[in-house]
């Protein structure tokens, strides 16, 4: 068996923490190393453990669960951490920057406990995710602003080829590797391929990065719900 996917919990709430590790822990394929109740200590367990994933709240004492996570991505010793953002609010503005930080999800506080399991098992995976309730219009307000995924204007798709753009516009979808590969028929690996390749040629962070830059070069039909 492989080991187990490594989560560090940071919240300012002790109850939620307990709360959280008790359910992360329940889980044979993960298992928390370790607790932060500010954005300091957040950077500077991340630091030490190197955990695989980051359950990340936005409101914290000392350096707010944003910048935390952009100072954990921006360094090269921890920039292989995946963060999953919590949040009460599905509209909070804070999901722009989180978008911009890099993290590679964002869920509500209020997620079943087997929702908030099997995004940690997503985002660990190298996928990623976002609340069903951040709608195409919080993806197309982020997607008017000026800034791309990493501070500048949006990647061109001139380099692509036709079937990178039939898979990133999928991606855009909220679909899986397995769901488009079946619709293209081709098989996961190949998928897979594809997506690394755009993720190389849009110099994208990950899957929400890929979502943004099609929805700002209009790879996505208006209308479209285009997330998950």
């Amino acid at each position: 068996m492989s080991d187990p996917v490594r989560v560090l919990i940071a919240d300012d709430q002790a109850l939620l923490r307990g709360g959280f590790r008790m359910l992360v822990d329940s889980a044979d394929d993960l298992t928390v190393v370790g607790e932060a109740e500010d954005g300091v200590a957040a950077v500077e367990l991340t630091r030490r453990l190197r955990p695989d994933v980051v359950l990340m709240d936005v409101r914290m004492p000392k350096v707010d669960g944003i910048e935390a996570s952009r100072i954990i991505l921006g360094a090269p010793e921890t920039a292989a951490t995946r963060i999953i953002v919590l949040t009460m609010f599905d509209l909070d503005a804070y999901v722009f920057s989180a978008l911009r930080a890099g993290v590679s999800g964002f869920l509500l506080k209020d997620v079943t406990p087997a929702e908030l399991l099997n995004a940690v098992r997503v985002v660990a995976a190298g996928e990623s995710l976002l609340a069903p309730s951040v709608t195409r219009r919080l993806i197309a307000e982020f997607c008017r602003r000026p800034e791309g995924p990493r501070g500048g204007p949006a990647p061109r798709l001139d380099g692509l080829t036709g079937r990178e753009r039939q898979v990133l516009a999928l991606i855009a979808l909220g679909r899986s590797n397995t769901e488009i590969g079946r619709e293209l028929h081709i098989s996961t690996a190949t998928v897979k391929t594809h997506v690394t390749g755009l993720l190389r040629k849009l110099d994208a962070r990950d899957r929400v990065q890929l979502v943004i830059i099609a929805h700002r070069n209009d790879v996505v039909a208006p209308g479209t719900s285009g997330i998950m």
